[in-house]
């Protein structure tokens, strides 16, 4: 090796060397500022910051610290899904009948609509999957098929990911809202709807003006309060179990303009079918029978039939689009979703506790702790959730290197203007993403658990910290 040679290596390590202490100095300062503040006097609060090529450890404080990563679960879930479903996964919904067409178009049997899983089906963020499009799917397919009217049922068989709808580890308060709307193995709508609010004065109930869309099958009773300006939305809604009365609860600020909340569907696999035999009914196929889902179903004592004659299969987008959508707007149902779908791929039932186990053996394989992935569900609305910042940047890093990443990383946000995953549940904020600091790539998570006053302000203190991170 030349002298030359040997000079011009020396030179890039003491500038390698010079730019991780420059970096960690900026970061430990700006960090220790962060957990002097008030706000974190009695929070637990953690950074790990990696080379998101090498997976060399920049900056950390606390990195083996468990903590509740809120949405930033994500993150992990998504690059699970990533790994082992493949981009160009697609869920396929059966669509068809049991029983015999009669020479007349009479169908002795019934219509069914058979869920795989698919969380996009109805939803209105895709034309493919569009809630008027898939109706036309399945009543073409019925019109194909030479059938003017059915002696039987629509039934909308949600059976293959099982009975319990909700993680173990979720509120009550959270279920029963849009954003805790439970899984489904036939989703509809991303299994939830509207209701629209009749405000007044301060202090007043709150009335309920109509519902988007309609939902005969449902009532209703609001002890919603009419609240002062800039308390913003704090209502709930509550579904007991085994009823048709959903209640609304909290408060509603006069001064929100959208007066209107979303709220979860209680049993979407019925609001499926009862659409599709809602929508033959007004274009003259008559159905005989009420329409059911597997819940009905059982409550019966009954169960739905198999498919005898499938009509058609429909396809949801590919994964790389359902992941877009998961994180751009941190759909928790789009994640559990995914986590149940993991371990029915794996050969497992598709449960949450399952999705689990194959998420957790997965990383193990590739040098992750399991314990430092303690966790309840897919999407990190359970506050029981508890990851560490070191193994949530290791997952992050190990994205970097994949065919799919160009995907992944599309479908992380823009916030403080870093590509970056946010979190955010009761006293619990929480950011993971990239960065490149002076030409090198980062990847990084921050968590702050159980910080006191309001979020907005610990997000201006965070973002201060993740700011030492760009280039000056």
């Amino acid at each position: 090796m030349t002298i030359k040679r040997i000079w011009l290596l020396s030179l890039l390590f003491i500038s390698g060397n010079t730019f991780a202490q420059q970096l960690q100095q900026r970061l430990q300062t700006a960090f220790n500022r962060l957990q002097a503040d008030s706000q974190c006097k009695y929070a637990s609060a953690s950074l790990t910051v990696l080379d998101a090529k090498t997976g060399e450890q920049v900056f950390a404080v606390n990195p083996n610290m468990g903590l509740a990563t809120a949405s930033t679960l994500k993150v992990i879930t998504s690059t699970t899904a990533f790994n082992l479903l493949g981009k160009d996964f697609q869920y396929q919904t059966q669509f068809g009948y049991t029983g015999l067409i009669a020479a007349d178009g009479t169908l002795n049997g019934d219509v069914i609509i058979k869920g795989a899983g698919d969380p996009t089906l109805g939803s209105w963020r895709y034309e493919s999957s569009h809630e008027n499009h898939i109706l036309s799917l399945m009543v073409d397919a019925l019109q194909k098929a030479g059938i003017k009217k059915i002696n039987g049922r629509v039934v909308g068989d949600d059976s293959v990911f099982g009975s319990q709808s909700i993680p173990e580890g979720w509120i009550w308060m959270d279920v029963g809202n849009y954003y805790g709307a439970g899984t489904s193995g036939l989703c509809w709508r991303e299994n939830q709807f509207d209701i629209k609010l009749r405000t007044g004065r301060v202090g007043s109930q709150i009335g309920i003006s109509h519902e988007v869309p309609g939902m005969p099958y449902l009532t209703f009773k609001s002890e919603l309060l009419n609240a002062p300006s800039g308390t913003g939305d704090d209502a709930y809604a509550f579904l007991p179990v085994n009823s048709n009365l959903m209640y609304l609860r909290g408060t509603y600020a006069e001064d929100q303009t959208k007066k209107s909340i979303s709220v979860a569907l209680p049993d979407p696999a019925y609001d499926a079918a009862f659409r599709l035999a809602d929508t033959l009914k007004r274009l003259g196929i008559l159905v005989s029978g009420d329409p059911e889902s597997t819940g009905t179903l059982t409550a019966k004592g009954l169960q739905a039939a198999p498919i005898a004659t499938n009509l058609t299969t429909i396809l949801s987008p590919p994964l790389s689009k359902i992941i877009y959508w998961l994180n751009q707007k941190s759909i928790n149902l789009y994640a559990e979703q995914l986590l149940k779908t993991i371990a029915w791929k794996a050969g497992k039932q598709p449960t949450t506790q399952n999705g689990v186990e194959v998420e957790q053996d997965f990383w193990k394989a590739r040098g992750i702790d399991p314990h430092s992935l303690n966790i309840v569900d897919g999407s990190g609305l359970s506050p029981g959730d508890r990851v560490t910042t070191l193994t949530m940047a290791t997952v992050l890093q190990s994205a970097k290197s994949a065919t799919w990443f160009p995907d992944f990383y599309e479908s992380l946000p823009v916030a403080n203007d870093m590509k970056m995953k946010s979190g955010l549940i009761l006293n619990v904020l929480t950011y993971a993403g990239y960065q490149t600091y002076k030409g090198r790539e980062l990847c990084f998570s921050i968590m702050v658990n159980n910080f006191s006053g309001s979020s907005k302000e610990i997000k201006e203190k965070m973002f201060r910290v993740l700011d030492e991170m760009k280039a000056p």
